[in-house]
């Protein structure tokens, strides 16, 4: 199968999961684009929203349809890194035996990751970012491929521990679940109130989900995207050349030059699940928000004048 040919399959793949999802979830479209996006392209997110939006049922329907190996962890300010990750143990030949956490697992739905302790999410971003955890000197690689889909409720702060901006840094999006319209809110509640129950199909395999991942490393970009893009990313530093009005204005900080490879790996599985063979500045602008939301940090002036990320981004889009 030639790359085109593999193209269109990745196409008729999402087109057949939206499906499948649609059965379970009702709206939210642009948040299941987002986090099958986010799968496809090799990254990890931080989804956003108040308590009873259905994140994890959402994020526990993708898995099924993806047929992997499947762990929710539900974050509380008493977890350990060795809950998550493992421990050694005594064998019956008394020999320490490593025993494999639930991180050990194709899809790791992190619940409320924000109501553990700074120790254990290293722990998880550190596996996030080497693909791998150390316990006792020995290295032991997680199963490929494997995504970290983390759950944050953005109203309830007290006794919490928000992510530092460096961690949240490695997350690929930052997708907001925003509550759903009053014709979706009537069809969910029908649906959840009667006695059927939705069954969710496999739509597509392991060996499909690396091969398309590799697929869309491949996809070419031309060099005006790419200039595009890394600009969009410079525009939102204060006090360099390159820094927009806005962000002089009102940016503490700005986005990293992670943010500028998230943005064409995105645009790039965008396009390829919209049959295109290669993205324009139209795909880059599609992912922008989701992955700049969480790299830039605003400053009082901003805070004070109700200016808010999304503005600012759009802005510089």
């Amino acid at each position: 199968m030639n790359d085109v040919e593999a193209v269109k399959e990745l196409t008729n793949k999402y087109a057949a999961m939206r499906s499948e999802i649609g059965k379970v979830i009702i709206g939210q479209q642009k948040v299941i684009d987002e986090l099958l996006i986010t799968i496809f392209s090799r990254g990890h997110c931080l989804i956003v929203g108040v308590p009873g939006l259905a994140k994890t049922l959402l994020v526990n329907t993708i898995a099924q349809t993806l047929g992997l190996s499947f762990n929710r962890i539900q974050f509380t300010p008493d977890l350990m890194p060795s809950d998550i990750i493992g421990s050694e143990i005594l064998d019956e030949s008394r020999h320490f035996k490593f025993m494999k956490g639930p991180l050990f697992s194709n899809v790791i739905l992190a619940d409320e990751i924000n109501r553990t302790p700074p120790k254990t999410q290293a722990a998880l971003l550190e596996a996030m970012q080497e693909k791998s955890v150390t316990n006792a000197g020995h290295n032991y690689p997680l199963p490929e491929p494997f995504f970290v889909l983390a759950t944050q409720n953005p109203i309830e702060q007290e006794g919490t521990y928000p992510l530092p901006e460096a961690q949240l840094d490695r997350f690929m999006f930052n997708i907001w679940v925003d509550y759903p319209t009053l014709q979706e809110e009537i069809d969910v509640v029908k649906a959840t109130t009667s006695d059927s129950d939705a069954k969710v199909n496999q739509v597509i395999s392991q060996e499909e989900i690396l091969r398309f991942q590799k697929l869309i490393r491949k996809i070419p970009v031309a060099d005006n995207v790419v200039e595009y893009a890394v600009n969009v990313v410079s525009k939102t530093r204060p006090g360099t050349a390159l820094a927009s009005t806005e962000a002089n204005q009102y940016l503490s900080w700005g986005a990293g030059p992670r943010a500028s490879q998230f943005l064409i790996v995105g645009a790039k599985c965008h396009a390829a699940l919209h049959g295109k063979f290669s993205p324009d500045i139209e795909d880059v602008k599609a992912v922008a928000l989701p992955i700049l939301r969480h790299r830039v940090v605003r400053n009082y002036q901003a805070e004070a004048d109700g200016v808010s990320v999304e503005t600012i981004i759009n802005s510089l889009l």
